[in-house]
């Protein structure tokens, strides 16, 4: 217990004496720690969107730690940091994908060692979620390092633009952009940025979507929206096709237009009235264990007009599905009768 609680003070006082150095724009840019006062058997790696800061997994961290998990939510390099920031003089994010890589990786490995028993063996169980961009890296931790990570959780990931004409505009030109919503509630990000910084996880995505089809990754739920304007449902879609031929357990569930959840997803802050169904949709993943075969024959079942209880004991499927899950499923019957889970 002793090494646990050293551990997690660690992390806790090194993560002040660095961002303390910093002129931060605001409290919510500050890395979100929820730690138990005893070793958890799973830990959360949550990684925020592109401009943002690690407000966009406060509630949905908060939702984890309150199942019994250990968060983490630590800001990105250049992000959040105070300045009269503008077309002359950009935010400083940085422009070479090896500082986020490296930044990744560097808290994976403080996520396993948050899940140190009192024996002093470490836990394999971390969940790795992001946003957008965030969930760009959290991708490409799922290819290269899936033997430390149980499940990904990819909301909205940015595998490419909804529109091919910016991608081409990203790679090519060294623009300022500011966001058409910079002056949004509960936008405490940045409000624009240059192109260049955009277009290194642009060209991961690429990588991403390369080799997630020659390999075997970590399980992924990939979460998309009809009403998410910014990044291509169809990259992600392609992603998940890849992932599901060497890992089954992944899930592809996309929020009906009806919903208007836009890109940014995770908090009713940056305008999701539907934070907690996102919420109880990672939760319903993360907590259950059964294939998307068994996902889409539970829709069927349930499409056919069976309940939901009857539909999971007919397919043997009651030890194995979260109680969330079954929010998901008749919230998308009412809705959309399952189009949310059709790749097409």
């Amino acid at each position: 217990m002793s090494d646990y609680s050293q551990t997690i003070k660690a992390i806790i006082q090194q993560t002040e004496t660095v961002e303390s150095a910093l002129p931060l724009k605001n409290e919510a840019c500050r890395s979100q720690f929820f730690f138990h006062p005893h070793p958890t058997a799973k830990v959360c790696l949550f990684l925020h969107g592109f401009t943002a800061g690690p407000y966009q997994f406060e509630p949905i961290g908060k939702a984890f730690y309150q199942e019994g998990y250990n968060v983490l939510i630590p800001l990105q390099p250049g992000h959040g940091q105070a300045g009269d920031w503008n077309r002359d003089c950009p935010p400083p994010l940085p422009t070479d994908i090896q500082v986020y890589q490296q930044f990744a990786l560097e808290w994976l490995q403080i996520a396993r060692a948050a899940l140190q028993s009192p024996k002093g063996s470490l836990s394999k169980q971390v969940i790795v979620g992001g946003l957008s961009s965030g969930a760009t890296l959290a991708a490409w931790l799922a290819v290269d390092y899936p033997q430390y990570i149980e499940k990904t959780l990819l909301f909205a990931p940015y595998l490419g633009s909804k529109l091919a004409g910016i991608d081409w505009l990203v790679r090519r030109l060294p623009c300022y952009y500011e966001w058409p919503n910079k002056d949004d509630s509960g936008n405490f990000g940045y409000k624009g940025f240059r192109f260049p910084a955009l277009k290194l996880f642009l060209n991961l995505g690429r990588e991403i979507l390369s080799r997630a089809s020659e390999m075997r990754t970590a399980p992924m739920l990939v979460i998309a929206s009809e009403s998410d304007r910014a990044v291509s449902r169809h990259k992600q879609q392609t992603l998940f096709k890849s992932v599901l031929q060497h890992q089954p357990q992944s899930w592809y569930y996309c929020f009906d237009k009806s919903f208007q959840i836009h890109h940014r997803m995770m908090t009713r802050l940056e305008g999701n009235d539907f934070q907690n169904l996102v919420i109880a949709l990672a939760k319903a993943y993360v907590k259950s264990q059964i294939t998307w075969e068994q996902l889409q024959q539970l829709a069927h079942q349930m499409l056919q007009g069976t309940s939901w209880t009857d539909s999971v004991r007919d397919l043997n499927l009651t030890l194995q599905v979260a109680p969330e899950l079954e929010v998901i499923m008749t919230t998308s019957l009412r809705v959309d009768r399952f189009k949310c889970l059709s790749l097409h």
